[in-house]
């Protein structure tokens, strides 16, 4: 291995649902809120919780519990957004909030790494799973954040901004 090559690991903020860790690509958070009340929207699926104003951009707030067909959990002092840049197939940029349990920490995980998801039942598609990491004796799903966030979910951000 070439030991003076840069930029070999990239950071992951990693966060907990249930009794997993997920992670998304640090480049792509843009804050970490605490749970607010948000504005819910008629006729959207249960996963969308509604939407917040943040500093005059409407960012549609989604519950990942929810989206991954997860128990309901009452939000509370340890409910966290994650707010996070998805980019659609077009590069159209959107801001976008996701409700976490709690984030966890952040971690360099080497491209190489990463490992492909199993080809088995889950309790998310692994459709949205880019791999799987281990990372201090624990596993830690990767998240694909633009195709979890990109199917029906900017389909109905674009109904909303119209």
């Amino acid at each position: 291995m070439n030991s003076d090559t840069t930029n070999v690991a990239d950071k992951y903020l990693t966060f907990v649902l249930a009794t997993e860790e997920y992670a998304v690509d640090i480049l792509r958070v843009q804050e970490i809120k605490g749970w607010n009340k948000v504005t819910t929207i008629p006729n959207t699926p249960e996963y969308i919780c509604g939407v917040i104003n943040l500093r005059g951009t409407i960012v549609p707030i989604i519950d990942l519990r929810l989206r991954f067909q997860l128990e309901r959990l009452a939000y509370g002092a340890m409910t966290v957004v994650v707010v996070v840049k998805v980019l659609s197939a077009t590069k159209k940029e959107r801001i976008m909030g996701i409700v976490v349990d709690g984030v966890s920490d952040v971690y360099d995980v080497a491209e190489e790494k990463i490992k492909p998801p199993p080809d088995f039942g889950s309790v998310i598609s692994t459709e949205f799973v880019k791999g799987l990491a281990t990372v201090d004796n624990k596993m830690v799903i990767i998240l694909d954040i633009d195709r979890l966030l990109n199917s029906n979910e900017l389909a109905i951000v674009d109904s909303l901004s119209q």
